[in-house]
């Protein structure tokens, strides 16, 4: 029996004749018992099962060029730890199919080729492989999972690449031969299964040294601010001892919800270039009465001018205590409302690092009540959180504190602060609390030993 397939010869595809007595040539047939042999091999492992994932090799031959040798290929369709050598299909080297499994009686369906048939022909002509697998493994599905932001591309762009993973669908891997392949999917898969156990654990599986998770933009992060490894009972600290669960956690923002660069050139700016056009437009209000009475304290100017005297020495003196960056509520207030007519007219957008959004639906999900204590007003940080880059992040917060309870940055006398906020949320002692902040020495709280840090 012969059977024609098509070759190259000379720029134009030709018809060139295959004989049965080469498809059943003893290359043929051991390449096709080695791949049902792979399959029991990979089945075990748990890269293939039931109908999932798949293997191809070409038959060597020296006498053939690589481009033309027989291509066996695996069946959809078939339980991968019974696969026969028989159940084997045998391409040519154009992907047409010249050989195919004879039917097998209910409860087995009909014969058919792998649906990964055009992804290994590609494999085969664009880096001129020998062999390629396929694995369903469960940590080659979960690791595409762990970065769900990470951009995907087209082998064509990265000529050398030896495997390309398929968002939860596997991986493919291909060498020059199946040794090659093998060896290959044997060191990714033990890879993904430390990157998967380092990801688990709170570390960064994508740099050496293998430290706290950073933020993907560069910004540092609130995970790096925990500097914790989470299990099941808990946390464990960097002297590896296990530390329950906080009831309570309190998070600071700038720098560690919210970047700093945030804060100092899209908030404060917005607050100081529209105090002028805030106090004109609400100075009749109650609202902005109270606001000039709080600051009448910080303001030198007689307040009892007429009205444009009075804006524009709080104009000046607004301007020039946002300069300083001077933390005290009268300033606050001001500037949180004026924030939120930025955010309600669209002007404004809260941003938070790519991180906050999966940490405060984690500590949700255990029923950790999650707490903001900023310099900035409650009014602010409420906007801030519920217009983020992320859409409201409010349904994960229990409530917010600002310089109303007390400042941050305080002396030893007015660690009050922290005190009452300890006593509002409740809890039987400080240590129920976990503070997240990028400054550690705020307020010499280990120390103190007032909260967690």
């Amino acid at each position: 029996m012969v059977v024609p397939t098509t070759v190259m010869d000379d720029g134009l595809w030709k018809m060139r004749s295959i004989s049965q007595a080469h498809l059943e040539s003893r290359a043929v047939k051991e390449t096709r018992c080695l791949i049902s042999e792979l399959y029991r091999q990979f089945y075990n492992l748990g890269w293939v099962s039931r109908t999932g994932g798949s293997i191809t090799m070409k038959v060597h031959d020296s006498c053939i060029p690589k481009p033309q040798q027989l291509i066996p290929m695996s069946p959809f369709g078939v339980q991968k730890e019974r696969m026969q050598s028989d159940d084997i299909y045998v391409l040519s080297g154009d992907g047409s199919i010249i050989s195919s499994p004879s039917p097998k009686p209910y409860p087995h369906k009909p014969p058919k080729c792998s649906d990964c048939a055009p992804l290994f022909m590609k494999a085969y002509d664009m880096h001129d492989g020998g062999s390629v697998i396929h694995s369903h493994g469960m940590e080659s599905c979960l690791v595409t999972m762990i970065n769900s932001l990470s951009k995907e591309f087209r082998i064509e762009v990265y000529p050398k690449t030896t495997a390309v993973l398929v968002r939860h669908h596997g991986i493919y891997v291909w060498g020059d031969s199946w040794i090659s392949a093998k060896t290959q999917a044997e060191c990714y898969h033990y890879l993904f299964d430390a990157a998967i156990k380092l990801h688990h654990l709170g570390l960064d599986w994508s740099t050496p040294d293998h430290g706290p998770i950073q933020n993907v933009k560069g910004f540092s992060s609130i995970n790096s601010m925990i500097k914790r490894v989470v299990t099941k009972a808990g946390t464990v600290d960097s002297n590896f001892k296990l530390q329950p669960y906080p009831r309570c956690v309190v998070l600071d923002i700038e720098g560690t919800t919210t970047p700093i660069s945030f804060v100092t050139d899209v908030h404060f700016p917005y607050a100081r270039d529209n105090v002028g056009r805030h106090l004109s437009a609400t100075y009749n209000s109650a609202e902005t009465r109270d606001d000039i009475k709080l600051l009448r304290s910080q303001v030198e100017d007689d307040l009892k001018q007429g009205k444009e005297e009075v804006i524009a020495s709080l104009v000046a003196n607004v301007e020039a205590m946002i300069k300083a960056d001077r933390k005290i509520t009268a300033l606050k207030q001001l500037q949180g409302h004026i924030w939120r007519t930025g955010f309600e007219n669209n002007e404004l957008e809260g941003v938070v690092f790519d991180d906050v959004p999966e940490a405060l639906e984690k500590w949700h999900a255990l029923s950790i009540k999650v707490y903001i204590y900023s310099s900035g007003s409650r009014l602010a940080q409420r906007f801030i959180f519920g217009n983020t880059n992320y859409g409201d992040l409010r349904k994960y917060l229990s409530g917010f504190f600002d310089s109303a309870v007390g400042y941050k940055r305080e002396t030893r006398r007015e660690t009050r602060s922290y005190v009452e906020i300890t006593e509002s949320l409740g809890v039987d002692k400080p240590s129920d609390i976990l503070f997240v902040t990028d400054v550690y020495q705020e307020p010499r709280l280990q120390k103190l030993q007032v909260w967690r840090l």
